[in-house]
């Protein structure tokens, strides 16, 4: 009970407005003080668990995001999956969707993508005849593909509260990933013609072949990163927190370099940014970690379990259950706070109930996908509203039936299906 009352005061800080980390400080104080616990042990387990190399991969991940969107590297990769799939029915909402499924595999965060592919392309899109309440649905959701493909941040601090491999939850999320960008894909098309008609105009050929010939040249240095990155790790050239590294340094020779669009200032205030973010999530980190030590040592996961255990015994319900409840904490919660403090308090039921850990994470990274969008909070769907500039009303119904048509199939396919999530990492090794 202490537990579930915990997570109201979290609702009720955040609802009123304090920030994230110290919403979280909020909650931590209450356990402590519910369970007299010794806070100079939990400050000590805290900052040893904080403590990770696998970390470091954090705010290199982060920074390589706003590096991508002030040096000229996502403007490019847009032009060009523009130039190959835009001039096609549904071609521009297909573009969009390409666009930030490659930026999630250079960068892994959702954020950084609905800025920087949202600014490029909202407005193209009306110019198309995409309703802005639309084109804002389809932002939201596609960039949440930054969690689903490698490498990917919330992977990272899942893979960091629930000591799993990095590598593996990052070739967990892949199958998911291409089937939530072809789900997209199809369901775009299909509401072009119902719900807009979309105004294609066809260049003649030899204006579209120099264009696509001089978009591919400008953006191969940009294209290079995902396969330096991926390549890297599954090839065992480096390790995830070696490739976030080498991320990062390409994004600031491709900005200053190639392209020549960094500047010293907007370099200087994507350190900042990335910095302000990064410290942002590891206060969260910290405090989590504590407060997942006090609910350790108080069995509230193994209460849990045995609660559900008790209520449900059919395992396909089960699963069903928990996914019902992350879709829920998803909707009124930030995705990290799904990541670090919900889901690992069903791992235990999941290993129970003979769920791989490495599924789970496939099926919580496809939870934070729809929560994220789904509303009261929808944290990055008001972002992209923000971004395309229109009401959030006008977005809530093509956000949710985007959801419905995609969002949750794929949820379903990914939690019924383990074999879409567990083939890639057994293929390379890293489960049996």
């Amino acid at each position: 009970m202490e537990g579930l009352f915990a997570i109201l005061i979290l609702l009720v800080l955040m609802g009123l407005g304090v920030p994230i980390a110290w919403s979280f400080a909020g909650v931590l104080a209450y356990l402590a003080l519910i369970y007299d616990a010794n806070f100079n042990t939990l400050m000590m387990q805290g900052f040893r668990s904080v403590d990770s190399v696998i970390l470091i991969a954090l705010p290199l991940f982060v920074l390589t995001g706003y590096l991508m969107q002030s040096g000229g590297i996502a403007s490019r990769l847009v032009t060009f999956i523009e130039t190959l799939v835009g001039r096609r029915r549904g071609g521009m909402g297909a573009s969009m969707v390409l666009a930030s499924g490659i930026f999630g595999a250079i960068a892994g965060t959702a954020t950084a993508a609905v800025a920087s592919i949202g600014t490029i392309m909202v407005g193209p899109l009306e110019q198309r005849g995409y309703p802005r309440g639309y084109s804002s649905a389809l932002l939201g959701i596609s960039s949440l593909l930054g969690i689903l493909i490698p490498p990917s941040i919330t992977m990272i601090l899942f893979a960091v509260v629930t000591r799993q491999s990095v590598a593996a939850l990052f070739a967990a999320t892949v199958g998911p990933a291409l089937l939530l960008i072809v789900g997209l894909i199809l369901v775009n098309r299909l509401a072009c013609g119902r719900l807009f008609q979309e105004v294609v105009g066809e260049p003649p050929e030899g204006a579209a072949r120099v264009s696509r010939r001089r978009a591919a040249l400008r953006a191969f240095p940009a294209l290079c990163l995902p396969v330096i990155i991926l390549g890297g790790i599954y090839g065992g050239v480096f390790t995830p927190t070696e490739a976030a590294a080498v991320a990062a340094f390409a994004a600031i020779v491709i900005g200053f370099l190639v392209y020549r669009d960094q500047t010293p200032g907007n370099f200087y205030r994507s350190v900042i940014a990335a910095s302000e973010t990064t410290g942002s999530i590891i206060l969260i980190l910290l405090f989590s970690f504590m407060i997942g030590r006090i609910l350790a040592a108080e069995r509230v996961p193994q209460e849990l379990t045995e609660l559900i255990s008790l209520m449900i015994t059919d395992p396909l319900m089960i699963l069903i259950a928990v996914n019902v409840f992350l879709i829920l904490a998803g909707a009124i919660l930030d995705d990290v706070s799904v990541t670090v403090v919900i889901a690992p308090l069903f791992l235990p039921l999941m290993v129970e109930t003979g769920v791989n850990p490495v599924h789970y994470a496939a099926i919580v990274a496809c939870s934070v996908v729809i929560g994220a969008n789904s509303p009261p909070v929808a944290p990055i769907l008001y972002m992209a509203c923000r971004i395309g500039r229109v009401s959030i009303h006008k977005t809530f119904s093509p956000a949710l039936l985007l959801i419905a048509l995609v969002g949750l199939p794929v949820m379903l396919i990914t939690t019924f299906v383990p074999e879409l999530s567990l083939f890639l990492p057994r293929q390379l090794g890293f489960i049996r």
